[in-house]
Order: C-alpha cells, then structure tokens, then sequence
C-alpha cells in the first residue's frame, strides 16, 4: 500500500498581508500531480488544514476542490483537525463522506476505531487521533465515567492514554495520524507553542504503529525512527522557512516491518526568500526570481528615501 503524508497545509493563510491561497491552489495541483503519478492508495493529512478555525469561504472552496479532485482520482483521504482547525467544523458530515473515501476525525470522545484497508500482504489499520490537550482526555473520562490509567498532567499522559484506548493489535500493520508536537523536533517561527515547552509528547507513545504521521511542525524531519515522521508544510509561512526543503512524503508499506519512505520535492510558485545588499546592487538587476516574497536587508551606511516603495518597483511581493 502507498500512502502519500501531507499536513499544514494551513489553508487561507496570509502572509504579512500577502494572501496565498494563488500559490496553495498551486501547489496542491502539484500535489495532486505526484499523488496520480505515484498511484498512491490514499492521502494522510495530519491537521491544520486550515490556518483559522473558522476558515474564509475561499480556503474552504479550496478544500473542496482538492479532496474532490482526489476522489476522482480514486484515492482516499484520511484526515484529521490540528490546533488551529475546529474539529466539530471540519467533522461536518464525515460519516456521509467515508462512503466516498473521505474518512475525517470526529470530536475526540475516546472512541478510536481503526479505518481498515486490504493490500496483498493483508489488513492496513489507520487511527485518526487528532489534535489533543490534556483538559480534553480529562474531560472526556469525565463524561464517561471511567478512571484513567495514570494521572493525566502532561501531553505525554493524554496521548499515552487516548492510544492505550486504542487496543491495537500488533499482529498487523497500523498507522496512526495525529497531531502534535513530539519531543525531539526543531520548530520555526511560524508554529504556535507553549511556553516552557509542556505541550511535548514523548515518541515513545508511538510504539506498536508502523508509521506514525504527525503534523504541527511545519520542518520536514524524522523523530528517532524513519517511520515517525513530520511530512512538513507543502510552502514555506515565515521566513524562518526560507532555507526549508518542502517536499511530500511517500510512504510504501509492504510486509510487517517493512516500510520504505521517499521525499518528492514541491516547487511553490512563488518563492520565499532573503535578500542582503546595497541599494544599488539590489536595483542594478533582480536577484533571483522578482516575484518572490522576500526579506530585504540594506546594507548601505547611509539612509536611502523611499526605499521600499522603490524597491517594490523591482520586487513586487517584498514583505
């Protein structure tokens, strides 16, 4: 089975006041190029599908498009609400949509039932657990009745404790979708975190899943194993980014035990970058692609008049 790892893709987002939903409805038809090419089984994207939680009509037409165009293609979608997203939004009329292939996390209720799939080598098992803090799971025991396994402080205890609900069966191959922020991983200035770090999940929850696609750092990077892994976002959202790969993630699961992973870069349609010099030497000619978002550092001794409106003759999308 191949499955294809997307997340943040953070829908609607502006930049500096720059809207982008022209470059995410570019990228996304690139994404969907691979993911055809590819002939991937079905899409992960592990939450922050959109930037608010309640999403400007355009970023949701934009969603619309790309899970249709997917559906087209015949290729499933699983897919879950990160902190940015509102799950009770973004769950509207999902158990319609799983006959369709578009299987979306519901409100977490403790309640996790594996979405099952079949290849040659037998059952594929996908838990959707989406974006979860510590008052949830609390919450949640609460409602129900029951007593935790430990005490709930930390995010480590709440996630430990919705996948022990899990009851996963090791026999076969299971993957788990989520969203969170695991120890262990390098953040950028465009994530939201807490102070002190407390919301950092120990990796070691993770055993027992075959491949664990994670989204809430927007940096393409493995955590300790290759097969627990941030895909990224598909474009860059802070100048923190400017030297980040961005790339999908192909996730080939074979036999028990055997995964192989490739990253396919994505090529935006505007660049975001950082530009350092004189005046005259950034005027002189473009340095790069014009049309770039861009950073611009002067480096001249004295003040030059009006440079940025000048400098946006030359580079229209200077931030």
């Amino acid at each position: 089975m191949k499955l294809m790892h997307l997340a943040d893709l953070h829908l609607g987002k502006r930049l500096n006041d720059f809207s982008l939903l022209e470059d995410q409805s570019f990228i996304l038809k690139q994404i969907l190029h691979i993911a055809v090419r590819e002939h991937v089984d079905a899409v992960l994207i592990a939450g922050d599908v959109y930037d608010k939680s309640t999403p400007s009509a355009e970023a949701v037409l934009l969603l619309d498009t790309f899970l249709f165009e997917l559906s087209q293609s015949h290729i499933d979608v699983y897919l879950i609400a990160g902190n940015h997203d509102s799950a009770e939004r973004l769950s509207f009329g999902s158990r319609l949509m799983e006959k369709g292939g578009l299987y979306i996390s519901k409100v977490y209720d403790g309640a996790i039932e594996p979405i099952v799939a079949h290849d040659d080598y037998g059952e594929v098992r996908v838990y959707l657990l989406p974006f979860i803090k510590p008052t949830h799971v609390r919450a949640m025991l609460e409602k129900r009745g029951e007593e935790p396994r430990h005490t709930i402080e930390s995010y480590t205890d709440a996630v430990d404790e919705a996948i022990s609900r899990m009851q996963i069966d090791r026999s076969v191959r299971n993957v788990l979708v989520t969203h969170q922020f695991v120890t262990g991983s390098v953040r950028c200035d465009s994530e939201d975190f807490s102070v002190g770090g407390t919301d950092n999940v120990d990796a070691r929850v993770f055993d027992g899943f075959d491949y664990v696609a994670l989204g809430h750092i927007h940096s393409p990077q493995k955590i300790g194993s290759e097969t627990i892994r941030y895909s990224g976002t598909p474009l860059k959202y802070s100048f923190s980014e400017s030297m980040h790969k961005k790339s999908v993630c192909i996730v080939s699961l074979a036999e028990k035990g055997s995964v192989q992973i490739e990253l396919i870069p994505l090529e935006p349609l505007h660049d975001v970058r950082e530009l350092k010099g004189t005046f005259s030497e950034l005027t002189k000619t473009a340095l790069g692609n014009p049309e770039d978002y861009l950073h611009i550092t002067l480096t001249d001794e004295d003040d030059v008049p009006d440079a940025l409106s000048r400098l946006r003759l030359v580079y229209p999308r200077i931030m």
